[in-house]
């Protein structure tokens, strides 16, 4: 699932694309994945894109938005007669609309933003701004990487849970943004088995697991996000961190740091990656 810095690539696309463009008109081909009256969105003008852990949100000027997760598989492709020559990725399709587009927003100027979603496992929902807080998401959603999550606060969070520490900094209610990619590269960097318990953690290693969130989730950003499976950036071009995996998906590969081969279990129902040599 596309994690903080592949949905802060889309906000920045989307912010530069769509940004003081009027909603002229919006076709829902899939009506299950879509809430809300798009009516009130009509004749709207869009002020600014929001990002909130893995969701986003599209602010217009008549005081509603539209609150968006793309889950898996989602994708938002923006185009106009401008971007109409740039090549879209494979994950995307040779064009779009296609099959796979579920919602068109048809904007003024000739442009147009594409919602696909092969799994349909995304949601787009139609509100007031003022509502957002009671999307349950967004409710319960924890301090993230870049925002409110400071070191005293990952310390406090890391320090009180017994849980093992994969899974407790994967978990969107504690701190949100870190999906299972940046959640086993950060671990990988910081040296830490994710199967430790969160409390058995020396400051000393807190502070370098910190330090280590930043640095991945900072260095996927500069690559554009990772696109393992279908996700693209708001142009429909691939990221590039999927080059730079430190642990995930590495294993049976050596280990980047000491040559020991690299495992993979199951943690917490997800695939974990580590070095059971270098990760204590």
């Amino acid at each position: 699932m596309p994690e903080l810095p592949e949905v802060e690539t889309i906000r920045l696309g989307l912010q530069k694309y769509i940004v003081g463009k009027t909603i002229e008109d919006v076709e829902v081909r899939l009506r299950r994945i879509f809430s809300g009256d798009e009516k009130n969105i009509i004749g709207a003008k869009i002020t600014s894109i929001d990002r909130f852990g893995k969701g986003l949100v599209i602010n217009l000027d008549n005081n509603y938005s539209i609150a968006a997760h793309i889950k898996l598989t989602g994708q938002f492709v923006y185009r106009d007669d401008s971007t109409l020559k740039l090549k879209l990725s494979a994950k995307v399709g040779s064009q779009i609309p296609n099959k796979f587009t579920h919602v068109t927003f048809k904007l003024d100027k000739g442009a147009y933003l594409h919602y696909n979603d092969i799994r349909q496992f995304g949601w787009i929902k139609i509100l007031k701004t003022e509502d957002l807080k009671t999307i349950p998401f967004f409710k319960d959603l924890g301090p993230e990487p870049f925002g409110g999550l400071t070191f005293e606060i990952f310390k406090n969070i890391i320090s009180k849970n017994n849980t093992a520490i994969k899974p407790l900094i994967m978990d969107q209610k504690k701190i949100g943004g870190i999906g299972n990619i940046y959640a086993n590269d950060a671990l990988f960097d910081s040296q830490i088995d994710p199967r430790k318990k969160a409390k058995s953690l020396k400051e000393k290693e807190i502070k370098s697991l910190y330090n280590s969130i930043l640095k991945v989730l900072k260095n996927g950003l500069e690559n554009g996000g990772a696109s393992e499976l279908n996700y693209v950036n708001a142009l429909g071009q691939e990221g590039k961190y999927q080059h730079h995996f430190l642990a995930y998906a590495r294993d049976g590969e050596k280990c980047l740091r000491c040559g020991t081969i690299m495992k993979k279990i199951t943690l917490g129902g997800r695939g974990t990656y580590f070095c059971p040599n270098c990760q204590k």
